[in-house]
């Protein structure tokens, strides 16, 4: 029994009710035999007046077990001990007796290791409910207390088994001791007012003040699978289905359904776009898919299960797959399910209004235990499944949605809150009148940051990559011909060798924008048919055509060696290069919110604008120190994208130089999002002659000198005022004295060009180190390229 000290209740098990209600029927029962028994039962039940006393220790309880299985025949009839699953129990604790065989073959299946306990008891939780017990028997409120009580009891297979339990109160009765408190209607009022606070229950009802006298019966209904699926509802909705666990717990509730202690389950996606299958992102099991990731559906399940599942979005059943195995011509789903050791299988449509979403997967290891009989538990639980699966693609669309904005538009964060105030102003008008325009969205009082980070002659690179690979297919296959004429004499040998001699001179001397086009033409009209001829001339000549072939694009017919040696060298550093400077960024952020971009190119170039009216928290004035420390905090992280532009190539085959440089403007601007581009461009004349600055000074030369402003690691920084250019050397002396930037700064002129005029720039040597680990080794460019070479 509980500790009488921690519980409102002192519990004697008593059968004096039901004791009362047979001598009652005395007075009424009108059939002999009827009352002779109840008189006999009676008469020999009296010689054990601790039945009536009650009973106060669970040991003594084995005592009268003949008795109270004799009092309580009729509440237990023998002939339905094996089907119902009933006992006598205590409110509030884990004692059964008088249990039916059927209860006693639960008990006995879940193992000697086991513990009946009720889920979810709570001492705190049990004292509250034993005094709203005592409330509604004794005072006679009809305070609603009850909640779903279970027991879990596992089978002899090991699967959990979830029983509701049903009490019947009929043969209880409570009463006070001398320490209870009388319980006025303030006193009711304030307790159902705080029925969490248990330390003011234990006040009103001391431990131990009232008695419990009497039994309560339970019953036990087996609703395991009604249980599973309402775990089944409960894990759909979590957030985090992919994790492990969950998906773990997830086949656990299918066991639980099924009864099959170690069956499985996968789970495969539906791309209606290319009408293929694919695993998810989770890693969960795809039983149809194996080891591939992705694969055409009818490739993957064959014709007749494509039909049942993709055309029908029915069920498909193999009750038995070695069975299966012998009608079909062993497909793919065959062979991955046979691999998996699988012997039966229910594959389930996952549809909602006739698309398909996902196929859910249910294999067994034995024969026949997933059939089209228990296939139909599944009715029940695909809706909630649907209803999960097509949250769980509209989350992963908003997602896609998420990164097209943050990837291939220029809504920056910090300034969608002006676009959500337009869009709510666009629904509006459209609801009021049917009549809206999303018009241009404009900030004002906007100052400007612009930085690149270039590579050096990336078209020369180019070119001297197309040059290499043109010149090299050329040479491989005046390689071939030569092997081939020494094998058999043909003078058109000799005439297309003295073509493609022609073509490598030319190339040698001159590429031009026509020269790859030539260099094709060739190859299809008369390359490629003499090697057609040249490979039936023997095994070797054979394999050489081959090795050729290999090289080259199967879709072109061009070699992209070197090519592809250049072109994953720019997005490798242009990746690079823009991630740094992202998560740069987030730190930004913090100093003032602005908006920001960048691009790709050869090299990545970034915007900053930055200004009140960017920023919908007007708790923040904006102040020039901000717009200084994000002019520093730009020219530093210039500084660290020089170092890793070159880190990052040590072991390319390929090398490639940087010249970065950085734009000052002076004045102010307006900045106007136009709807018809979907992108932010300066606003107004005047401001335009900023993005006119933009576009021309990379090229720009230093005046009287015909030498290009930009230099290999050197930062140049443009501006037109000189207030500008005592700001900036400020920053330079600083960034010096951190060993980010070299003593030697240039100030120069640059020549004017078509629409500017009148530029200045400071151009200062960058410093870099080997790694980020290494502050104290600083070295000079020069230095850093006889590192890398």
């Amino acid at each position: 029994m509980k500790n009488q000290k921690n519980f409102p209740l002192e519990i004697r098990i008593s059968f004096h009710k039901i004791i009362d209600e047979y001598r009652k029927q005395l007075d009424v029962e009108t059939s002999s035999i009827s009352r002779k028994y109840i008189e006999e039962m009676l008469e020999y039940v009296s010689s054990f007046p601790a039945l009536t006393e009650g009973i106060t220790e669970e040991e003594e309880l084995v005592k009268f077990k003949d008795p109270v299985r004799i009092l309580l025949k009729d509440l237990f009839p023998a002939i339905l001990s094996n089907n119902q699953i009933k006992a006598i129990s205590v409110p509030f604790h884990n004692t059964i007796f008088n249990s039916t065989q059927k209860f006693r073959e639960i008990l006995t299946q879940a193992g000697d290791g086991y513990d009946l306990c009720m889920r979810n008891l709570n001492e705190n939780i049990d004292y509250i409910f034993a005094c709203v017990m005592i409330l509604n028997n004794y005072y006679g409120y009809n305070i609603d207390f009850s909640r779903p009580l279970y027991y879990d009891i596992p089978d002899e297979n090991g699967i959990m088994r979830h029983y509701r339990i049903e009490l019947n109160s009929d043969f209880i009765e409570i009463f006070p001791t001398e320490n209870a408190k009388d319980i006025t209607e303030d006193d009711v009022d304030d307790l159902i007012q705080n029925m969490e606070e248990v330390e003011l229950w234990k006040e009103m009802f001391p431990p131990g003040s009232w008695i419990f006298k009497g039994f309560t019966i339970i019953t036990l209904t087996d609703v395991t699978v009604d249980d599973a699926i309402s775990d089944l509802k409960t894990t759909l909705l979590q957030r985090n289905t992919s994790s492990e666990e969950e998906l773990q717990k997830f086949q656990e509730i299918f066991r639980s359904i099924y009864k099959i202690s170690d069956l499985q389950v996968g789970f495969t996606v539906f791309n209606e776009q290319d009408s293929t299958f694919a695993k998810m992102e989770n890693g969960t099991n795809s039983f149809i898919l194996g080891s591939d990731n992705e694969n055409a559906c009818k490739a993957a399940v064959g014709e007749i299960p494509f039909e049942a599942l993709v055309q029908n979005q029915s069920f498909f059943i193999i009750s038995n797959l070695e069975a299966y195995g012998k009608k079909t011509s062993k497909n793919q789903l065959y062979q991955n399910l046979k691999r998996k050791g699988a012997k039966s299988v229910i594959l389930a449509p996952i549809a909602k209004s006739q698309r398909l979403l996902a196929i859910l997967e249910l294999i067994s290891f034995g024969k026949n235990e997933l059939n089209s009989v228990n296939a139909t538990k599944l009715d029940e639980i695909l809706p909630y499944i649907v209803t999960a699966v097509e949250r769980s693609k509209s989350e992963f669309e908003n997602r896609i949605k998420a990164v097209i904005q943050s990837e291939c538009t220029s809504i920056h964060p910090s300034v969608l809150w002006a676009f959500e105030k337009e869009a709510r102003q666009f629904i509006k008008d459209i609801e009021r009148d049917g009549l809206a325009s999303f018009k241009d969205v404009v900030f004002e009082d906007i100052h400007p940051l612009y930085g690149q980070i270039d590579i050096v002659a990336s078209s020369e690179a180019r070119n001297n990559a197309i040059q290499k690979d043109l010149l090299f297919q050329l040479n491989f296959i005046q390689d071939i011909i030569e092997e081939a004429s020494e094998q058999e004499n043909l003078v058109i040998y000799e005439q297309v060798d003295f073509r493609i001699k022609e073509f490598i001179e030319d190339l040698e001397n001159n590429l031009n924008a026509s020269s790859e086009q030539k260099v094709f033409n060739l190859l299809q009209k008369e390359i490629n048919p003499l090697l057609d001829h040249i490979q039936n001339q023997g095994d070797h000549l054979k394999s050489r055509v081959e090795e050729y072939r290999q090289k080259i694009s199967s879709d072109s017919g061009i070699l992209y060696n070197h090519r592809k040696d250049y072109d994953e060298a720019v997005q490798q550093i242009n990746r690079t290069m823009a991630r740094y400077l992202d998560r740069q960024q987030i730190e930004a952020q913090k100093i003032y919110p602005h908006y920001f971009e960048r691009y790709k190119t050869d090299g990545v170039d970034h915007n900053i604008y930055l200004g009140e009216s960017l920023t919908s928290n007007s708790q923040n004035p904006f102040d020039k120190v901000y717009l200084y420390n994000l002019r520093l905090w730009q020219l530093r992280t210039m500084c660290e994208m020089e170092n890793r532009f070159y880190r990052i190539q040590e072991n390319m085959p390929l090398m490639l130089e940087a010249a970065s440089l950085i734009l000052v403007f002076n004045n102010t601007l307006s900045i106007r999002y136009r709807m018809d581009e979907k992108q932010f461009d300066v606003d107004g004349t005047y401001n335009a002659r900023y993005e006119i600055i933009k576009k021309r000074i990379d090229k720009a030369c230093v005046k009287d000198t015909g030498e290009r402003i930009t230099q290999k690691g050197k930062i140049v920084i443009i501006y037109s005022q000189r207030s500008d250019e005592r700001e900036y050397l400020r920053y330079i002396k600083y960034l010096q004295a951190k060993k980010y930037l070299g003593e030697k700064v240039e100030l120069l002129e640059l020549e004017d060009v078509q629409g500017v005029v009148g530029l200045k720039a400071i151009r200062v040597e960058v410093l870099y180190t080997l790694d980020d680990s290494s502050s104290e080794n600083i070295i000079t460019y020069e230095d850093l390229m006889d590192q890398l070479n």
